[in-house]
């Protein structure tokens, strides 16, 4: 069952409030342009998920982006996504064909959001231009998550799954595990695969299992 993806279905906490009020004014993003910059599994998707539905936007990933195929992807007086911009670096067609899009937005009047992992200066762009043009965008930062969004989205995740959990393992593991969102994600997934595979029930003492498995550093 795909997770849920909703406006109504992402947790709203300190740790995002921000990102989301900007995301929701589009009107203040200078040049219409803006960046969803954050950790994996923070949500970018998901905010851009449902915001490309509100608007209509097509969602493209950055590597695949082409100078031949920009003109395409942008509307007129619409908007769009480009997801996982981090991955373009060292990529001259995709460098390229951003570059192209970037151009073609602000002409066409084009909303034009882009979710990253890191801020530009990280993404090792080699295109001098595409790279000063994203050092003037404006940034809306997914900050790590807070005491209230760590066991909510704990939550989500095994409800995703249809599975309840009791609350004291979600609390167990809200209080020790790191706030890494990406880690939450792969704990519940190794806990769903290891109940299923030996018939246990998400307990505590499997959470120690595999966090203990999943948070020690690689040898």
């Amino acid at each position: 069952m795909p997770p849920a993806s909703s406006r109504d279905d992402f947790l709203v906490t300190r740790a995002n409030r921000d990102a989301l009020a900007m995301l929701d004014a589009p009107q203040g993003w200078p040049q219409g342009r803006l960046l969803l910059v954050g950790g994996a599994g923070a949500g970018k998707s998901h905010l851009a998920g449902f915001w490309a539905d509100e608007r209509g936007a097509q969602i493209v990933q950055a590597w695949s982006l082409t100078p031949q195929g920009a003109d395409a992807l942008v509307p007129a007086d619409g908007a769009l996504v480009i997801e996982d911009g981090h991955e373009i670096g060292g990529n001259a067609q995709a460098e390229q064909g951003l570059f192209h899009l970037w151009n073609l937005a602000g002409a066409r009047q084009c909303l034009l959001l882009i979710t990253a992992r890191s801020v530009p200066r990280d993404w090792g762009i080699g295109l001098a231009d595409l790279r000063s043009r994203l050092d003037t965008a404006v940034q809306a930062l997914l900050v790590p998550p807070d005491d209230a969004l760590l066991p909510a989205v704990l939550v989500k995740l095994f409800a995703d799954r249809q599975i309840q959990v009791a609350p004291e393992v979600i609390d167990w593991l809200a209080l020790r595990m790191d706030r890494d969102l990406d880690l939450a994600r792969r704990l519940v997934a190794a806990m769903d695969r290891e109940s299923l595979a030996d018939r246990r029930a998400i307990s505590r003492r499997l959470a120690a299992e595999l966090l203990d498995k999943l948070a020690a550093p690689d040898p």
